[in-house]
Protein backbone atom coordinates (compact mmCIF):
# COMPACT_ATOMS: atom_id res chain seq x y z
CA UNK A 1 0.00 0.00 0.00
CA UNK A 2 1.16 3.39 -1.02
CA UNK A 3 0.06 5.99 1.90
CA UNK A 4 0.98 9.04 3.41
CA UNK A 5 3.54 9.13 6.82
CA UNK A 6 3.25 12.21 8.79
CA UNK A 7 6.40 13.90 9.99
CA UNK A 8 7.32 17.33 11.41
CA UNK A 9 6.69 19.53 14.35
CA UNK A 10 3.37 20.58 16.01
CA UNK A 11 1.64 22.95 13.82
CA UNK A 12 4.13 22.47 11.06
CA UNK A 13 2.86 18.53 9.04
CA UNK A 14 4.72 17.35 6.45
CA UNK A 15 4.22 13.99 4.38
CA UNK A 16 6.45 11.40 3.31
CA UNK A 17 5.02 9.14 0.70
CA UNK A 18 5.61 5.42 1.83
CA UNK A 19 5.24 1.73 0.51
CA UNK A 20 4.11 -0.22 3.83
CA UNK A 21 2.34 -3.65 4.07
CA UNK A 22 -1.43 -2.87 4.42
CA UNK A 23 -1.49 -4.71 8.25
CA UNK A 24 1.21 -2.10 9.41
CA UNK A 25 -0.08 1.40 10.49
CA UNK A 26 1.75 4.25 8.55
CA UNK A 27 2.61 5.76 11.87
CA UNK A 28 4.74 2.40 13.05
CA UNK A 29 7.76 4.17 11.15
CA UNK A 30 8.60 0.64 9.37
CA UNK A 31 7.51 1.41 5.53
CA UNK A 32 9.67 -0.75 3.20
CA UNK A 33 10.43 2.43 0.95
CA UNK A 34 10.03 6.19 0.77
CA UNK A 35 8.57 6.95 -2.74
CA UNK A 36 8.26 10.79 -2.19
CA UNK A 37 7.44 13.20 -0.13
CA UNK A 38 4.54 16.06 0.39
CA UNK A 39 4.69 20.07 2.05
CA UNK A 40 0.95 21.12 2.55
CA UNK A 41 2.09 24.52 3.91
CA UNK A 42 4.38 25.25 0.31
CA UNK A 43 2.33 22.95 -1.47
CA UNK A 44 5.89 20.97 -2.82
CA UNK A 45 5.78 17.56 -4.04
CA UNK A 46 8.50 15.45 -4.64
CA UNK A 47 7.73 12.44 -6.34
CA UNK A 48 9.66 9.55 -7.22
CA UNK A 49 7.24 8.32 -10.39
CA UNK A 50 9.32 5.60 -11.54
CA UNK A 51 8.98 4.03 -8.15
CA UNK A 52 5.47 4.88 -7.79
CA UNK A 53 5.03 3.37 -11.08
CA UNK A 54 7.00 -0.07 -10.03
CA UNK A 55 5.05 -0.76 -6.89
CA UNK A 56 2.10 -0.18 -8.17
CA UNK A 57 2.85 -2.89 -10.85
CA UNK A 58 3.95 -5.52 -8.28
CA UNK A 59 0.66 -4.36 -6.64
CA UNK A 60 0.64 -1.89 -4.02
CA UNK A 61 -2.67 0.30 -4.16
CA UNK A 62 -2.15 4.14 -3.57
CA UNK A 63 -5.41 5.19 -0.62
CA UNK A 64 -7.31 8.09 -1.84
CA UNK A 65 -5.41 10.95 -1.45
CA UNK A 66 -2.31 9.50 -2.63
CA UNK A 67 -4.15 8.52 -5.95
CA UNK A 68 -5.40 12.06 -6.30
CA UNK A 69 -2.07 13.55 -5.73
CA UNK A 70 -0.29 11.22 -8.41
CA UNK A 71 -3.16 12.02 -10.91
CA UNK A 72 -2.42 15.84 -10.07
CA UNK A 73 1.17 15.30 -10.53
CA UNK A 74 0.93 13.70 -13.86
CA UNK A 75 2.61 9.93 -12.35
CA UNK A 76 -0.79 7.87 -13.57
CA UNK A 77 -3.82 8.87 -15.46
CA UNK A 78 -7.72 7.64 -14.40
CA UNK A 79 -10.27 9.36 -12.33
CA UNK A 80 -10.05 11.17 -9.30
CA UNK A 81 -11.78 9.81 -5.90
CA UNK A 82 -14.05 11.14 -3.56
CA UNK A 83 -12.29 10.85 -0.16
CA UNK A 84 -14.53 13.77 1.69
CA UNK A 85 -16.71 11.44 4.22
CA UNK A 86 -20.28 10.83 3.37
CA UNK A 87 -22.68 13.40 5.10
CA UNK A 88 -25.23 11.13 7.61
CA UNK A 89 -28.57 12.88 6.78
CA UNK A 90 -30.65 12.38 9.78
CA UNK A 91 -34.30 10.61 8.84
CA UNK A 92 -37.09 12.12 10.49
CA UNK A 93 -38.59 10.14 13.37
CA UNK A 94 -42.17 8.73 12.02
CA UNK A 95 -44.83 9.49 14.91
CA UNK A 96 -45.58 6.75 16.97
CA UNK A 97 -48.97 5.15 16.35
CA UNK A 98 -51.80 5.22 18.19
CA UNK A 99 -53.65 2.41 19.79
CA UNK A 100 -56.92 2.34 18.02
CA UNK A 101 -60.02 3.29 20.59
CA UNK A 102 -61.48 -0.10 21.83
CA UNK A 103 -64.71 -0.80 20.25
CA UNK A 104 -67.73 0.28 22.59
CA UNK A 105 -70.00 -2.85 22.85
Amino acid sequence: MIRLQRVGRINDPSYRLVVVERARAAKAGKYVEKVGSYNPKSKERVLDGERIKYWMSVGAKPTGTVHNMLISAGVISGKKINVLPKKNVAKPAEPVAEAAPAAAA
